[in-house]
């Protein structure tokens, strides 16, 4: 099995809360720049998207929070496709210290909507891959 895509971020002292925590929203800012990052990393980014007439859609997202963060922390975040059967899929991805502690698991039910029809579309699978110039790294 191959490693998942990640992305490397830094937490930035402005993204804390007042116990000088990461904040509970960035943790899904973190996932959503891995995701995008993940699709550019394919050759799909958002004009591609557009010029096909889909968008990408979180339905459903949940947030294990293990371990805490804090500004100046180097973070790893992890980024794969599970896919299913049907119109939606999920993304598995893990935020993690450079030392190896998870800070947190996340997973993300998603699906492309057909942007003129306002509807999931059917297969989404078949169209990440025609738009990916390597689909590989959506496990397909």
């Amino acid at each position: 099995m191959t490693e998942p895509f990640s992305v490397a971020v830094t937490v930035r002292g402005y993204e804390t809360d007042v116990l000088g925590h990461l904040n509970q929203s960035v943790y899904l800012q973190y996932a959503e720049h891995a995701r995008w990052s993940m699709l550019q990393a394919a050759g799909v980014g958002q004009n591609e998207l557009i010029g096909k007439g889909v968008g990408p859609v979180a339905l459903e997202t949940t947030v294990r929070y293990l371990r805490e963060l804090r500004a100046g922390d180097e973070v790893e975040v992890t980024c794969g496709f599970v896919w299913g059967e049907g119109k939606t899929f999920r993304f598995a991805q893990t935020i993690r210290k450079t030392d190896g502690t998870v800070a947190a698991e996340l997973t993300t039910v998603g699906g492309l909507l057909d942007l003129k029809e306002r509807r999931l579309v059917a297969d989404p699978r078949e169209v990440f891959k025609a738009l990916a110039s390597d689909p590989g790294a959506f496990g397909l």
